[in-house]
C-alpha cells in the first residue's frame, strides 16, 4: 500500500529524547519506514512521568508513531554489527550522541558512508560539533543560553523558559528540511552527505525578528510581557469578564477596531494614526481601548469583533486548543490502534501521510528485525 511521498525509505533513527524523534515521527508519518534504535535501558522519554496513559508516558507516545523499535547495546559484538548492517541498508541515519559519541563504535558518518556511500546522515546536538561539542543538548540550556529567556515573563520579572522544549521541536524540523533537501540532492546525483543541525543555530534562527533587532538593529530586544516590540494592539486587553487576545496588524485592522469600539476621534489623533505611532503610544492608547473593552464580556467582543474583520481570540488551555480544532473542521485527533494522537499537521492533494503504527514497546519488533539484518548482507 502507497502511504505517502517518503515511502520506500528507510531510516534508522539512532536518537532519542524529542528533537531527533520528532523529526524521524514527522518523516515515518510521511511514509518513511523507521526503525527506532534503542539501548536495553530505552528512550529516556519513557520514563517521563507523569502524566502517563496505560503506565506509558505520554510525552513518549507523542513522538514515537509509526516506528519499528529494536534495542541494540552497543557494547556487545553481534549488536554492534547489527547496528552497523542497519546503517548500511539504511537511505537515512539520524542520531544525536554527544558530536563524536559515536566514533567509537564505528557508527559515525565517516565510517558508516564508506560503506553507504548514499546514505544521509543526519546528526543533531546542542551547541555544534567544533568547540560546544563538549556541551550538554537540553532545550533549557539554550532557551537560556540564546536569549528567549530573556524575551519571556514579565518586563518587572524574571527571565521564564518556554512552555514547551521549543527548540529541540524547531531544530528536529530543521533536521527533517534538512534531510528532504539533501534527498533531493541524492536523487539528482546518486551521493549521500552529512547533514548537522544544533539547537543554538535553530534558536537564533527561530528568534527571528528579535535576533534580527540585533544583529540588523544594533538593538538588544528585553522582556515586555505579553507585549509585542513592533505592534499595538497585540496583546491580552481585559474585558468585562476575562482577557482577550486583540490585534491590529495593520491600519485597516485598527480602523474597524475604534469603529465597533466607538471611538472614531482616535482615528484623528496623530499618536495613534500608523501601526508605529501606536506603537510609541501605547501607554496612552491601552486604557482608551480597555475603557470599551470592559464594557462587554470576553465571548461577545470575540464573536462581534471576528464578524467585523479585526483579529481576535480566546485564550484557551490545552483542550480548548484541541477543541477549536476540531469546531473548525481540522480533525486533529486521530486514533491509533485506539490510542488517541494529535494528527501530523501536513495535508497534501496528490498523497497521504499515515498514522499506522502506535508507539512501539521496548524492543517490540527485535526479533523481526533481527532476523532481517541477518538475511544477505548488502
Amino acid at each position: 500500500m502507497h502511504h505517502g511521498p517518503l515511502d520506500g525509505l528507510l531510516i534508522a533513527d539512532f536518537s532519542r529524547i524529542l528533537a531527533g524523534p520528532y523529526a524521524t515521527m514527522l518523516l515515518a508519518d510521511l511514509g518513511a519506514e523507521v526503525i527506532k534504535v534503542e539501548s536495553p535501558s530505552g528512550d529516556d522519554t519513557r520514563t517521563w512521568v507523569p502524566p502517563a496513559r496505560d503506565g506509558v508516558s505520554t510525552y513518549y507516545l507523542g513522538i514515537n508513531r509509526n516506528k519499528r523499535s529494536i534495542a541494540l547495546d552497543f557494547g556487545a559484538e553481534e549488536d554492534l554489527r547489527l547496528a552497523k548492517e542497519l546503517a548500511a541498508r539504511a537511505d537515512i541515519m539520524i542520531e544525536n550522541f554527544k558530536p563524536g559519541g559515536l566514533r567509537r563504535f564505528g557508527l559515525d558518518y565517516q565510517t558508516v558512508s564508506k560503506r553507504n556511500p548514499a546514505l544521509i546522515y543526519a546528526s543533531i546536538s546542542g551547541f555544534g560539533s567544533g568547540a560546544g561539542a563538549s556541551l550538554p543538548g537540553y532545550d533549557l540550556l539554550v532557551q537560556a543560553a540564546s536569549g528567549l529567556m530573556s524575551l519571556t515573563g514579565d518586563a518587572d520579572g524574571p527571565p521564564y523558559r518556554a512552555g514547551i522544549s521549543v527548540f529541540d521541536v524547531m531544530t528536529g524540523m530543521h533536521a527533517a528540511i534538512g534531510i528532504l533537501a539533501a534527498l533531493n540532492h541524492r536523487n539528482a546525483t546518486g551521493a549521500g552527505q552529512h547533514v548537522e543541525v544544533n539547537l543554538l543555530s535553530s534558536a537564533l534562527s527561530a528568534l527571528v525578528n528579535h535576533t534580527s533587532a540585533y544583529v540588523s538593529g544594533g538593538v538588544v530586544p528585553h522582556r515586555m510581557g505579553n507585549a509585542h516590540p513592533s505592534l499595538f494592539p497585540y496583546e491580552p486587553l481585559p474585558t468585562a469578564d476575562k482577557d482577550l487576545i486583540v490585534i491590529a496588524g495593520n491600519d485597516g485592522q485598527f480602523r474597524k477596531l475604534c469603529h465597533e469600539l466607538d471611538l472614531p476621534e482616535l482615528l484623528d489623533d496623530p499618536r495613534f494614526a500608523t501601526n508605529e505611532a501606536r506603537t510609541h503610544n501605547r501607554a496612552a492608547l491601552r486604557p482608551l481601548l480597555v475603557s470599551k473593552l470592559r464594557e462587554r464580556p470576553a465571548d461577545e467582543w470575540f464573536k462581534r469583533l471576528t464578524a467585523a474583520g479585526v483579529p481576535c481570540g480566546p485564550i484557551n488551555h490545552v483542550d480548548g486548543g484541541v477543541a477549536l480544532a476540531e469546531e473548525l473542521g481540522l480533525d486533529p485527533v486521530i486514533t491509533v490502534d485506539e490510542l488517541p494522537m494529535i494528527r501530523n499537521p501536513i495535508t497534501f492533494s496528490a498523497t497521504r501521510t499515515r498514522h499506522d503504527l502506535p508507539p512501539p514497546g521496548l524492543d517490540e519488533h527485535g526479533s523481526q528485525i533481527r532476523a532481517w539484518l541477518k538475511e544477505t548482507t548488502r
